[in-house]
Order: C-alpha cells, then structure tokens, then sequence
C-alpha cells in the first residue's frame, strides 16, 4: 500500500507506554464487535504473548522500532478511513461522518466495554465510540495466522472502522438489542450479520483508496479475511467446526462480502440483514 505522503490521523490515542498487570477480559456490549482471531474460536494466543519480549508485552520503558513503524502506518491508514467515509457518508447516506479515535495498546488495556489482552484481537467499544488495536496484532496476523502484507493489516483496521460506520447508522444498537432478546444461536447468526457486513464496508473502503494499492494488497486482505473466518480458526485449534457457534461467519463468506463491496463501492450492497444467502 503506498502511504508515502499521506498525512497521519490525529484522531489516535497511544497507551502503549502506560504498561499494565494482571489478565483482562472483554465483556459487555464489547463482546459485539471483536475481530477476535481466538477469542470466540478457541484458539487462545495467551502463551505466544507471554513468551514476547517485555517491550513488546506492553513495558512502559522502550517501544520497539517495529512497533513505532505500525503506529505511523494505523495513523495513516486510520487517515485514510477518515477521507473515505467523510466522502461517502454525504454523497451516499446524505448525512456527515464523525470519525472514532483509534486507541493503540501493547498487551493490555481497559475501555468502557470492558478490559481487552492481545488475546482477544481487535475491537470496537460503540460506549466510548473508539477502536482498540495491539499494534502486536499485526506480527500475529503475519506469522501466525498467514496473513502477510500491510494491506492485510490495513483491512483489520477498515473493519473496526467499519464497525464504527455501523454505529454511526444506529445498526449496533438495533443489533445489539435483537440479540438481548434472542437465544444463543440467533444471537450469534445476527454477530455473523454483522461482522460480514462491516467486512463489506471494509471493502467498499479498499475501492476507494484504490489509487494507493500495489499489486498483491487486494489479495492480502482476501487472505486476512480467509484467515480470520470462524469454520477456519476452529479447524486451526483442532476443533470440528459448529456453524451454531460461529459468530464472525466463514472464510468463504467473509472473503464474498468483502469482495461484493470492493466491486460496487457503494454502502447499500452492505445489507447483510435482508440477505436471504450469506
């Protein structure tokens, strides 16, 4: 992805010098909109971030140069997202955008949603209207999960960005208070709803910065998305997968939705709720 020259957001809030002890955990309406590479599939990444160096564990003493590299590159990524939906949210939904701040964390950090570890993935708190990310994700992403390329790691912030587009829609809300009054199954089937509808809008975004793309990127996020879909981590922790468990939806349907709105770029191919098919 060519960022040489685009500015950086200023619309970030770094903690990772602030550092932090004891375990976390997500709860509340954050349990909604976690882009959790383990947390709901199984695959628990507690012992790869324990045996990460101190600095990298959230120390408040050093930051790597790796590290500082990734927030540059969210700034200018999360800049980006700024221009697009600022565009799009006139010219297509006929209203304005105000964009979330972008939270950066090393190991752990707490939210009005809830308290979050590098285990749990990256998320967004509709509560504080802020995306969370632990710039180690993206290693994680990388070596763990196959996901190579910057433009992978530019699609896992679209997509909490996108969560934050559904917030803005009043979407989150109406989603959250279905699921309240749902069983467990059909609470999960409307999460799947939900996050393969902001992938769409992470793709919608992709279009729209497509005069930054080299060769490969597309391909890089189509891989994220593959490598984060639910039937996938399942297999990866050795478990069969259970569709009644998914809560993020397939490789196949999270690599479809983000394709189907990188082809269009407009918002409303993005109603996953009225889609009879997924």
């Amino acid at each position: 992805m060519r960022l040489k020259g685009i500015r950086r957001s200023s619309n970030i809030e770094d903690r990772r010098r602030s550092g932090g002890g004891g375990k976390a955990s997500l709860g509340g309406v954050g349990l909604l909109i976690v882009l959790a590479i383990g947390y709901f599939a199984g695959v628990d990444v507690t012992p790869l971030l324990e045996s990460m160096p101190a600095q990298q564990q959230g120390d408040p003493r050093a930051l790597s140069a790796e590290e500082q590299r990734a927030a540059e590159f969210s700034a200018q990524v999360l800049a980006t997202t700024e221009e697009v939906w600022g565009q799009l949210f006139p010219e297509q939904l006929g209203r304005s955008y105000a964009a979330p701040v972008l939270v950066l964390f090393s190991g752990q950090t707490e939210s009005p949603c809830g308290g979050a570890s590098g285990a749990t993935g990256p998320f967004y708190c509709p509560a504080d209207r802020k995306a969370y990310l632990d710039t180690e994700f993206f290693a994680t992403l990388s070596q763990q999960l196959g996901a190579k390329g910057d433009f992978a790691a530019a699609y896992v912030i679209a997509h909490e960005v996108a969560h934050h587009v559904q917030n803005e829609l009043g979407i989150l809300g109406q989603v959250n208070e279905a699921r309240q009054a749902a069983g467990e199954a059909q609470g999960n089937a409307l999460t799947v709803r939900l996050e393969l509808q902001a992938d769409c809008l992470a793709g919608v975004w992709a279009t729209h910065v497509d005069g930054l793309l080299e060769p490969g990127d597309l391909d890089e996020a189509l891989t994220a998305a593959r490598m984060i879909g639910d039937d996938h981590l399942q297999r990866r922790a050795g478990r069969v997968p259970q569709p009644h468990t998914f809560r993020h939806g397939t490789s196949e349907q999270r690599e479809s939705w983000f394709a189907r709105g990188y082809e269009s770029g407009e918002v409303g191919v993005c109603d996953t709720f009225s889609a009879r098919q997924l």
